[in-house]
């Protein structure tokens, strides 16, 4: 397929996330994601971050599998997860799960620096090749266990995880500037949902439940 082929699926993928955001309003509050984000879906390339062997599902609205027996989040999932962080162009970024980085890039276009840690170091090499490729001068990556935060690097003004814990690391939420937003999914496996946290300006956390999710558990290898 030729590039022009490819943007032509992208912008089919953007129309289902439309539909799906549809579907879900009850759920989210509103009909639709906001601008920004569907401008960096409709801009970054979801082909340059997958595998060849399913290079032809790569605009699907599905997962997908990045190797290590892990999988690229649906495209609707990274959306609106983008979304409800409210990213702005001089937010500090951490994510946890870099995967092949393409919710990363993602994040990337939207804030000014993004700090990344995967727990697979195979995963961590080839992410850091696709993003540098796509041409990421603002993203830092990390090889380690993401469920302590980056404290070296606190902190954040926006938190996105990719794995699910059982309950929200207290780390995370620590790391987290005042002010700031915490999304990831949460719960025992057959329970899981996806989550917003807020930290308001003295210090005090309110937790949101959006939708029910599927995924990893954070404390086994993590996907992105």
């Amino acid at each position: 397929m030729t590039e022009s082929d490819f943007a032509a699926l992208r912008q089919g993928m953007i129309g289902e996330i439309a539909a799906h955001t549809v579907f879900a309003t009850g759920r989210l509050g509103k009909a639709a994601l906001s601008r920004r984000v569907m401008d960096a879906m409709a801009s970054v390339p979801r082909h340059h971050f997958v595998r060849s062997e399913v290079l032809s599902l790569a605009y699907a609205d599905t997962p997908l599998p990045s190797g290590c027996g892990k999988t690229i989040s649906q495209p609707f999932i990274v959306a609106l997860m983008t979304d409800l962080l409210d990213l702005q162009p001089g937010d500090r970024v951490l994510e946890i799960g870099t995967g092949l980085g393409y919710q990363t890039a993602i994040l990337a276009s939207l804030a000014k620096q993004v700090f990344s840690v995967e727990l697979i170091g195979e995963l961590a090499t080839d992410a850091a090749g696709r993003l540098a490729a796509h041409g990421c001068t603002n993203v830092t990556l990390r090889v380690g266990d993401g469920s302590g935060g980056w404290p070296e690097q606190a902190p954040f003004d926006k938190i996105i995880v990719t794995a699910a814990p059982e309950q929200v690391p207290a780390a995370l939420v620590e790391q987290l500037r005042s002010g700031g937003r915490l999304v990831l999914p949460a719960g025992a496996a057959e329970a899981q949902q996806l989550c917003l946290l807020e930290k308001s300006a003295s210090g005090t956390v309110t937790q949101r439940a959006v939708l029910p999710v599927r995924f990893s558990a954070l404390d086994a290898p993590i996907d992105g």
